[in-house]
């Protein structure tokens, strides 16, 4: 089986690089062409007998050479424009690769391999101010450019599907948190703050909105949903969660309390970290497919919270 990752140097293309390796793909990785290594995440995969090959790619410009060259058994989707707040700053960016950016990749499929199954990764952040718990059938209100985008993605793949008779699949993710998420995503920067903190070598982490609700879990459970989305009978949507939701507030006494810090003393609150929109609450009802496909996380929140911590003082002490 070979398989084509777009997002492979990212949090998700790593874990789901790993899962398929072991199951005995060749795997084929999407990187853009920047002035610095960005394979860190991806760097222990690389060994001599390892399937695994990179190729140069942008979801600008679309992936038909790759399509033409490599005849992906399956294409997973997970390159985006990923940080909401910011999508705020550059929305046209945002739209033109995260959602016109899956519409190339389809549109690629259909005309050059329409045997590949495709998988799109959508996101919990195009329910937007929907009341939890969202489900499959719950209405969609998005109200940041980055889940507007995710949804013309969403809908891009259902029309390809239900159009073309594509196998296109989109996993509606929820939060979703490990050791490897990017410094600049709130659970990432509350745990590496504290852990200098305990250290001595910062004293306050700013923040915005504490009272925002979220479903998270782990990077890597997910990923293993979303490779038996594509391993189902039939092409179809599923939400991802744990169904379990936290406030960033709740987050950040999880991590003080187990550094043993006083939060009071080293939080301060900056408006320019609130969002021109705010989501106040996802929760996700992940029980499709938990019945249909038989997944279940493995990680709680507490074991996630414990693993980020861990790895963010084995990198301080590095």
């Amino acid at each position: 089986m070979k398989a084509l990752i777009l997002g492979i140097t990212g949090q998700d293309g790593s874990y789901l690089a790993e899962i398929l390796l072991e199951k005995g793909y060749e795997v084929h990785g999407v990187i853009r062409r920047a002035s610095t290594i960005n394979t860190e995440r991806i760097d222990h995969i690389f060994e001599p007998e390892s399937k695994q090959y990179l190729h140069y790619g942008d979801l600008a410009e679309g992936i038909d050479h790759l399509l033409y060259d490599i005849r992906p058994d399956e294409v997973y989707n997970l390159a985006a424009m990923s940080q909401v707040r910011i999508s705020f700053d550059i929305p046209i960016y945002t739209a033109d690769i995260n959602a016109l950016g899956a519409l190339r990749i389809l549109e690629g499929i259909r005309k050059i391999h329409p045997k590949a199954r495709y998988y799109q990764a959508s996101s919990s952040e195009m329910f937007g101010t929907t009341p939890p718990p969202q489900g499959e059938d719950s209405p969609f209100n998005p109200v940041s450019p980055y889940g507007i985008a995710k949804l013309f993605a969403y809908y891009t793949t259902r029309a390809y599907r239900r159009g073309y008779g594509l196998f296109a699949s989109n996993g509606i993710l929820f939060n979703h948190e490990s050791p490897r998420r990017g410094h600049n995503f709130v659970t990432q920067k509350i745990v590496n703050a504290a852990v200098r903190i305990s250290a001595g070598l910062q004293d306050k982490l700013i923040l915005g909105n504490l009272s925002a609700e979220r479903d998270w879990g782990h990077s890597k459970d997910y990923m293993r949903a979303v490779h038996l989305i594509l391993q189902h009978d039939i092409p179809d949507d599923f939400v991802v969660a744990t169904g379990e939701k936290y406030s960033v507030g709740d987050f950040v006494d999880k991590v003080f309390n187990i550094l043993g810090l006083d939060k009071e003393k080293h939080i301060v609150i900056d408006d320019a970290f609130f969002r021109p929109n705010e989501v106040p609450a996802l929760c996700g009802d992940a029980s499709k497919i938990k019945r249909v496909l038989g997944w279940k996380p493995e990680y709680t929140f507490d074991s996630l919270v414990q693993e980020m911590i861990d790895e963010a003082r084995k990198g301080l002490r590095r």
